[in-house]
């Protein structure tokens, strides 16, 4: 992302747009807080509504600031809309939509531990599709927190594994990472303009097929109606997912990225699910089981021997 001389003049935003560190953990304090948001909202309103609502709102929320770009990126815009509303279906929509559907029926602790295997999962991936090397260290790594996600997903009894008793919402969840996955390797392809234009192209894509969602899988397009007498809880879930993990989280770690670098930014991902833990125990009054710890203690080994490796190499 190129500097946002345009958007820090001068106060408190300019001030938190020079610190590196603070955006590195504002990004996935929101994204874990995706969690725990839409965690509240279950059993009030459809996923497939909170879907459509927050991708509607979120393009709303950002165009204005993309607009100027959006301009000035025309030329690449018209030649690859539709590969640029492919990276918003994948990433946004699909990645989100799973995992609102998984969170009816699995904890936000399990959906926040899972996500926590996106680090290794993509590292994983890089090496299969695109052969980037990968030390043998980095590959026990990958093994080990595949292992921790399937410990967390079967909720600590491995041999269910067999007979594939994995509870529906893991399952979900568990799509929803392999959908991030290939979002972020595609991102290798992505056309070159300002993140903003990037953001808004996509986020439109993400709007166009939630509500496509909406209609042939979830309530349908009448559920719209029932926001008029939704919760309180409902309406800030809505604005909460629209603004936070959509738009401030991209920004926050951009910036971040733009002053220390891709490699120090990288490991601040491994907060989400730090961040989602926390969330669903204060916020939700969820328990933690003893699977809970053996699963993050080997997603973390797996996490720690793989950054190991890659300062080594």
């Amino acid at each position: 992302m190129t500097k946002p001389q345009d958007l820090q003049k001068s106060g408190i935003f300019a001030r938190v747009l020079d610190q590196p560190y603070l955006l590195l953990v504002l990004a996935p304090l929101f994204w874990g807080g995706n969690v725990v948001a839409a965690k509240l909202t279950v059993g009030q309103i459809d996923p497939f509504l909170l879907l459509a609502s927050r991708c509607v709102l979120a393009t709303a929320f950002i165009v204005p600031f993309a607009w100027p770009h959006l301009k000035g990126d025309w030329p690449v815009l018209r030649r690859y809309w539709a590969v640029l509303m492919a990276y918003g279906v994948v990433g946004y929509a699909l990645f989100n939509g799973f995992l609102y559907l998984g969170l009816q029926t699995t904890t936000a602790v399990n959906s926040a531990i899972e996500q926590a295997s996106l680090p290794m999962l993509i590292l994983g991936a890089n090496f299969i599709f695109f052969r980037v090397r990968a030390r043998p260290i980095q590959i026990i790594g990958v093994l080990l927190a595949i292992t921790g996600v399937v410990l967390t997903a079967t909720h600590g009894d491995l041999t269910r594994i067999v007979t594939l008793d994995i509870n529906l919402g893991d399952g979900f969840v568990m799509l929803a990472c392999l959908a991030y996955t290939a979002y972020t390797l595609a991102l290798r392809f992505r056309p070159k303009m300002h993140i903003l234009s990037f953001m808004a192209v996509s986020f439109f894509g993400a709007a166009v097929t939630a509500v496509i969602m909406l209609a042939l899988f979830g309530g349908g397009l009448g559920t719209v109606t029932t926001l008029a007498s939704a919760p309180p809880v409902v309406w800030a879930v809505i604005a909460y997912v629209a603004v936070f993990p959509s738009m401030f989280s991209q920004v926050a770690y951009a910036r971040g990225v733009e002053l220390v670098g891709a490699n120090r930014a990288a490991p601040s991902h491994n907060l989400i699910p730090v961040f989602g833990t926390l969330g669903s125990v204060i916020i939700l009054g969820e328990r933690l089981e003893f699977y809970h710890f053996i699963a993050a203690a080997i997603i973390i080994s797996g996490i720690l021997l793989a950054e190991w490796a890659a300062r080594r190499g």
